[in-house]
């Protein structure tokens, strides 16, 4: 009989024996799948840009990943990439935090129509403000504009009514929205297009209330649309760019990483069929001394992402003999080089709306 509660725990309880004295591409966090996907399961993805990694796997090992909004057949693949199509499940681009998710699921249902949908370049062409680049250079006329935003939100509405697992990795707390209607930004005025405007624009950090009750209401308006939707949430492991708190980057990280971690968490107890997955303890987590960023300390590995996809392919889809994904052991830490971390970046061709936040200027060059 034990004499105390941890007498008898497993041995994923303990530091030790889960993680410190296990080879480094043994270590996993992943006590058991709160339900299981099938190759015929239509897996969709959205969120941040670590999300499009779960996509490029699912596609290598012969999975359902479902895209409702697909480029015309005969477009070249590096264009209909170039033009965000089959980045995410449908052509809506990062979608940082859980308000955008909100307003998106409601704007597909025509529940709610932003006052500023539409931003114009100073050459006449037009710009989505919730999609600022996902068209390159914008579109050429408004006529354009609205029939791509038209077709778009009817793809997300047939996106949701037949999805069976959304795959939904949260990014960020910080965000821009108009004071106008409360309309979320991916991307502050400004930066992709647009002008920024105190007046009508303003910042704000959402809470862990904040996100928690946006996923819920997330959740709850997909179920009413598809009862068997199951939800897999996941919290990015890229630190954040830039912040606009006024204080360190690195704090505002941690704050953002910590709330949206406990957000996840209680969503994921909040509702059936709603699981959390690890993405970002495996590749922030301290047993792998930083081997899963390059030198710019913030671009994930594709070592960390196999890690990440290793896992997340063998607890929920059963797939235990994933050669692509098998991490080789390797030194205790080691650090890629320059051109190294360019030809992961290649590899992975993430389109990341964050990275125009630090964009040099005319006068940085």
């Amino acid at each position: 009989m034990a004499q105390h509660p941890y007498e008898d725990a497993p041995a994923y309880a303990f530091w030790r024996r889960s993680v410190a004295d296990m080879p480094l591409h043994e270590v996993d966090p992943v006590i058991r799948a709160e339900f299981a996907i099938s190759k015929t399961d239509r897996v969709a993805t959205a969120g941040s840009c670590f999300a499009q990694n779960i996509s490029r796997y699912l596609q290598q090992q012969g999975f359902n990943f479902y895209v409702a909004e697909k480029a015309h057949p005969i477009v070249s693949r590096q264009l209909a990439h170039q033009y965000n199509y089959g980045t995410f499940s449908a052509r809506y681009g990062n979608i940082y935090t859980a308000r955008q998710l909100v307003q998106l699921l409601k704007r597909a249902d025509d529940e709610f129509r932003p006052e500023e949908d539409i931003w114009e370049t100073e050459d006449g062409r037009f710009i989505d403000p919730f999609r600022p680049q996902i068209q390159p250079d914008g579109f050429s006329t408004r006529t354009e504009y609205s029939a791509d935003r038209a077709t778009h939100l009817a793809k997300v509405r047939g996106l949701i009514e037949q999805l069976d697992v959304l795959v939904f990795t949260l990014g960020l707390t910080e965000c821009w929205r108009s004071r106008a209607d409360g309309a979320v930004f991916p991307l502050c005025p400004g930066v992709a297009g647009g002008t920024f405007d105190p007046a009508r624009h303003e910042f704000i950090n959402f809470g862990v209330d904040e996100i928690a009750g946006d996923l819920l209401e997330s959740i709850d308006w997909i179920r009413k649309r598809n009862t068997k939707a199951k939800i897999i949430l996941t919290v990015s492991p890229v630190p954040l760019i830039a912040t606009a708190e006024n204080r360190h980057v690195l704090v505002s990280t941690a704050y953002s990483k910590s709330v949206l971690r406990v957000a996840a968490e209680m969503v994921s107890t909040a509702r059936p069929a709603v699981a959390y997955f690890p993405s970002y303890e495996i590749v922030a987590g301290s047993f792998n001394k930083g081997r899963y960023f390059a030198n710019d300390l913030r671009s994930v590995t594709e070592e960390g992402v196999s890690h990440v996809m290793r896992l997340f392919l063998k607890h929920y889809m059963g797939a235990t003999d994933i050669a692509s994904v098998t991490i080789a052991p390797g030194p205790e830490h080691q650090r890629v080089s320059n051109t190294e971390t360019a030809e992961m970046a290649a590899l992975v061709e993430l389109n990341c709306d964050e990275e125009a936040l630090d964009r040099p200027t005319i006068a940085q060059r």
